[in-house]
Parts: C-alpha cells; sequence; structure tokens
C-alpha cells in the first residue's frame, strides 16, 4: 500500500520510483495500450493468464534490473482470496517456479486472535489462510503471527509454533510472533530478535551478518529518549512543542502520516518533543480560530483536494499571520496561504482558487498550463521530482543551506529537486502585485518559471510550499523546511504560556 511504501523508503532511507509502486490498474491500462496497438499481441486474445500474470512479473523483474538489486521485496496487498490480488498471488508463484525456490522466500502474515474468556490464542484463522494460499500455488516459508498485544506473546507458548508449524508445514524456526508494538519503528529490531533474518539469509544463501544499527533507531523505538547529536536525554529534560495540523481529513491520522513522520524527525535531530493537534479545518469555519489554534506555537496545513474545508485553512492561515505564529504550507496549505494574502493584505476580496470557482473573477490559484487541455484527468497530475531554485536571503534557503542540502549556483542560490503531486498553482499575474506588499516567492522552476516555494517576509516563519517536503522527510536527515519549521515553533510563545514550555509527560507523536 502507499503507507508501506513510506515506511519502506523511510526505513532505507531511499528514494524509490514508479516502479515500486505496482497497481492492477497501470498493469490493465498497460495491456490494454499494447493489445489496441497490435504489434504486441498480434490478434491474440489477450486474458490474465499468461497476459496480465506475465506483465506483474516483467514489472517486478524490471525493477530488480534497474535498481541492479540483490533482493526485491513484493508486498502483495490484500487478504488471500480477495479476487483483486489473484493475477498478483499467480504472479509470485509463476517467479518462484521460474527462479527456483531457493531463489525467493515468502512470508505469510495472518491473524492469531486471543479468545479473551478462556485466555486463549486460536490458530484456525492461520491454518485456513495458509490452506487458501496454498490452493493457489504458494507454499509458506515463513509465517509471521500478528497478535493484538505484546503480552498476547506470553500465552503464545512453544507448543503454539509446534501446531502450526504441524497443520502448515512451516518450520517451526520460521514462525515468528509479533504483537502490535509501541511504532512502527519497533517493528524490525522486534524481528531481528525472533530469528527472522536468520531464516530468510540462510534460504537464500546470503552470508549471516550483524545488522548496523544507527543510534537515531533507538530512539525511534524508545518514547523515553531522544537523540540529539549523539547524546541522549530523557523526557523529563525535554522541551514540548505544540503543532496544530489543520486539515480536512483529521479524523485519520494517517491521511497525514508522512507529516507526522516528517515532525518525529525534526523532534529527534532537536532533541524535543511534538504535541500534535488536529485541527479540522471545518470547525475551524463554524467555530473560528482561536478556540483550536489559541495554543499552537506551529501550524501546518497539508494538501488535500476540492472546496470542502479550505476557508478554514484560510482562516488558519490568517491568524499565523496576523499573530506571528510560524506556518507551514503543503501544497494545498501554500495556496491558502497565498488566497488569504491577496484577500487581507492586497485587498483582493473575490481571491479564490480556479478549483473551488471555475468563473473566479481573481484566480489567484489557477489551472496549470499544460492541465488546461486535459479531458481525463486520472493520471494526469504533475507527479514526481522537478527542479527548485531557491532564491538567497530567503528562508526556504535559510533551511536547504542550513541542512546542506542543494547544488550552490554562481550568484548564490540554490538548485535543489522535490516531489510533487498537483494540478493546479500560484497565477503568475498576480506575483508582481503580491511580492510588492511581501509575498515573496523564493523558490522558482526554472524551466517554466511556477512558482514552487512562496514566504511572507516580515513574519518569522510563514512559508508554504506546492511540492510535498514531507516524502523526502527520513528518520536520519529530516527535511530542511520541517527542521526549520520546528525551531522557529520552539522559540514562538502563545499568549499566556511561561518560558520554556517544559515538562514531564509523554510525547503525544
Amino acid at each position: 500500500t502507499h503507507l508501506d511504501l513510506g515506511h519502506y523508503a523511510r526505513f532505507l532511507n531511499q528514494d524509490f520510483t514508479i516502479l515500486s509502486n505496482v497497481t492492477a490498474g497501470q498493469i490493465y491500462n498497460e495491456l490494454l495500450d499494447e493489445e489496441r496497438l497490435g504489434a504486441e499481441f498480434l490478434g491474440q486474445t489477450v486474458q490474465v493468464v499468461p497476459h496480465l500474470v506475465s506483465a506483474v512479473a516483467k514489472r517486478i523483474e524490471k525493477l530488480g534490473e534497474s535498481e541492479d538489486a540483490d533482493v526485491v521485496i513484493v508486498e502483495v496487498g490484500g487478504t488471500v482470496g480477495d479476487m483483486e490480488a489473484e493475477a498478483f498471488i499467480e504472479a509470485v508463484r509463476w517467479m518462484r517456479d521460474m527462479e527456483g525456490r531457493q531463489n525467493s522466500f515468502s512470508i505469510h502474515l495472518t491473524f492469531v486472535p486471543l479468545l479473551k474468556p478462556t485466555n486463549e490464542l486460536k490458530t484456525k484463522p492461520t491454518q485456513h489462510s495458509v490452506r487458501a494460499l496454498r490452493a493457489l500455488g504458494i507454499q509458506p516459508d515463513a509465517i509471521l503471527c500478528r497478535l493484538n498485544d505484546p503480552t498476547d506473546s506470553d500465552e503464545a507458548t512453544s507448543d503454539l509454533k509446534d501446531k502450526i508449524s504441524l497443520h502448515c508445514g512451516v518450520p517451526r524456526d520460521a514462525i515468528i510472533y509479533l504483537p502490535t508494538l509501541g511504532n512502527v519503528y519497533a517493528v524490525p529490531d522486534w524481528l531481528e530478535k525472533q530469528g527472522l533474518a536468520e531464516v530468510i539469509m540462510d534460504r537464500l544463501g546470503f552470508e549471516r551478518r550483524k545488522p548496523t544499527v544507527p543510534k537515531v533507531w533507538r530512539a525511534l523505538t524508545d518514547d523515553t529518549s531522544v537523540v540529539n547529536n549523539g547524546t541522549d536525554h530523557s523526557d523529563d529534560d525535554l522541551q514540548r512543542v505544540s503543532i496544530s495540523i489543520v486539515g480536512k481529513y483529521t479524523s485519520l491520522h494517517d491521511s497525514y502520516l508522512s507529516v507526522v513522520e516528517a515532525l518525529r524527525h525534526a523532534e529527534l535531530n532537536q532533541g524535543i518533543r511534538i504535541d500534535i493537534g488536529w485541527t479540522p479545518s471545518e470547525m475551524i469555519e463554524q467555530h473560528g480560530s482561536e478556540r483550536y489554534l489559541s495554543k499552537a506555537q506551529g501550524i501546518v496545513v497539508p494538501g488535500g483536494f476540492d472546496k470542502r474545508g479550505t476557508e478554514g485553512m484560510i482562516r488558519a492561515a490568517r491568524y499565523a499571520r496576523e499573530r506571528g505564529i510560524p506556518y507551514l504550507g503543503l501544497c494545498l496549505g501554500l495556496q491558502m496561504m497565498i488566497i488569504e494574502f491577496a484577500r487581507h493584505v492586497a485587498g483582493i476580496e473575490d481571491a479564490d482558487s480556479t478549483e473551488f470557482d471555475p468563473a473566479a473573477s481573481e484566480p489567484v490559484i489557477a489551472l496549470m498550463e499544460e492541465q488546461k487541455g486535459v479531458k481525463e484527468i486520472g493520471g494526469t497530475m504533475r507527479l514526481g521530482a522537478y527542479t527548485c531554485v531557491l532564491a538567497l536571503g530567503t528562508r526556504a534557503h535559510e533551511a536547504y543551506a542550513m541542512a546542506n542540502v542543494g547544488e550552490e549556483l554562481s550568484d548564490g542560490d540554490l538548485r535543489i529537486t522535490e516531489r510533487h503531486r498537483h494540478r493546479y498553482e500560484y497565477n503568475n499575474a498576480y506575483r508582481r502585485r503580491l511580492e510588492s506588499l511581501g509575498l515573496i516567492s523564493s523558490g522558482l522552476n526554472p524551466e517554466l518559471s511556477l512558482v514552487e516555494i512562496a514566504e511572507i517576509a516580515d513574519h518569522p516563519f510563514m512559508l508554504g510550499s506546492q511540492f510535498h517536503p514531507e516524502f523526502r522527510s527520513r528518520p536520519e536527515q529530516p527535511h530542511p523546511l520541517f527542521d526549520l519549521f520546528v525551531r522557529y515553533a520552539r522559540q514562538y510563545r502563545p499568549e499566556g504560556t511561561q518560558q520554556p514550555l517544559f515538562v514531564k509527560a509523554v510525547s503525544s507523536i
């Protein structure tokens, strides 16, 4: 899934390409295009087997070849038995037969529920799911038994492993208990201690070796300490920083998982604790900003689509601008910041986005020129990495220069690349007017002159990016924009609070 792919990127400290995300829609689209062209199939009847299955296998092989990889990790989402996943499971079976069992390793993730009245862990769901997987031609080499709680593993006796091994045909040492842990960063260490890596390496013929674990990973798995410049700090010593995320989808926190992780990385780097407040933008529309944002030391407005809740985001941006609260806008958050500035500083009362009102009289945010002729909008957004040049003397330049990220140009500017996912942009027709009032276009795409970063000149830190910096943040290297944003948030003190904010409570992240 997309969430898992982000975790893989953060765990491995790698940037993935489009090849790493394979969906049924992509494969079907490729097959239909090839069939219409006529050269590939020459009038054959295009079928799930062999054509669709072969296309999935080729995508997996292409990824391995493009990265010259020793191992390709293939995660098949969903549940065994789902119709949507059958072609992918068949592709895995096919590849296992072609590559040889000694060159493949199948891990089956299954749930082992605890029956509370009898305090008994039940293995029947595991037995039946393995039977269903076998019916599709795959015998698992290891089984990860998901448990609800770490204490459930106390009830998971050796007899339970013997039972699963007997009924599922999997060696006992390849049956691993995996309880729900404090956070996802604790999972690799848990699996390492359970011996999963040794089982995999022995099967694939790799030499066993002890993993090198960066010190920051210990902090990621421990809520009582933070590592900053190689020094441990207990929670008693840490400064607390209150950050509000104002968004459209805050009822499901995973919608902004990458944003939360990027804040977590800045937290670790600076040796602090960040408390996140989740603020539905529609609630600000109903009750005003003061009720939800009065204690915030920083405000993040992340991405989203359509008009719902956007007026609340605009109010949040105004609240941050007028009170000097550090503000970080991501994609839509940048656009809301620009609309707010245009309305309340430049006096353009009808400033709006053509995404919300196609007939807007003052479209300070408009559809990108290259998007105007697009009728079928699926899969046509501006996606992937694009170049941006940061102007010397701006907050954006300060952030990247401080992190030593980017290529310095002859005039002192910095060239960077960042990941995008959008269709609308800051309308250049309004740039000169808004810049004269203090809205600085601090980052531009050199090819198309698109505004990638804008910031308010007379504000401590009010900056928005059209790209998604959270996608590039890593535990070992927090994203420069998030890191600088948090540094300024630490300095802000809401009215009625004392300086500094030190408490002993556990972090809410």
